[in-house]
């Protein structure tokens, strides 16, 4: 799914035990007084029972818009963080929750327009998720190949964006 909007609201999971957080959701208003949530990930904590490092990697692809997206939910092909890399040079730095989560408060408040690739899911509210590299890991062997997620802030004052592209422990 490809899902575009302007931001609305930013939350970081809490939880009476610290290691159960690895999740913060962006709300996104998607058009027609629709809004949707964007889960993206802190934390593996699949990794970190498995003893693997549970830090998740994130890369930022930097560019220039002149328009942004159209808002709205859009089912479209996932992307291949292969293809992008083969395209331009990501260097991945690896975050610890606490950090991450601060990354993202702060390029969700700069945003004035937010796109995310992910797959779609329905609880008490639409959202998307597996918003990574759904490549093999450390510890998911399954290896999924061009369904990767992303999320793309879009900044107003200087017509930036960046697309943060997120992998964990053993992927390439």
């Amino acid at each position: 799914m490809h899902v575009a909007g302007v931001p609305i609201a930013f939350a970081a999971e809490t939880d009476k035990v610290a290691s159960n957080i690895d999740h913060v959701w962006i709300t996104v208003g998607v058009g027609h007084a629709e809004s949707l949530r964007i889960a993206l990930s802190t934390h593996s904590r699949q990794n970190a029972a498995a003893g693997f490092d549970p830090r998740l990697r994130v890369g930022v692809v930097a560019s220039a818009w002149k328009e942004l997206p159209v808002p709205g939910v859009q089912t479209r092909r996932g992307l291949d963080y292969r293809e992008i890399e083969a395209t331009t040079p990501v260097a991945f730095v690896e975050y610890e929750r606490p950090a991450l989560e601060t990354l993202l408060s702060a390029k969700t408040g700069r945003a004035i327009f937010v796109e995310a690739w992910g797959e779609f899911y329905l609880r008490n509210h639409l959202g998307i998720h597996q918003i990574h590299s759904r490549r093999a890991s450390c510890s998911v062997l399954k290896d999924e190949i061009g369904r990767d997620g992303a999320i793309r802030f879009y900044f107003g004052n200087d017509a930036t964006a960046e697309m943060l592209l997120f992998k964990y422990c053993g992927q390439l």
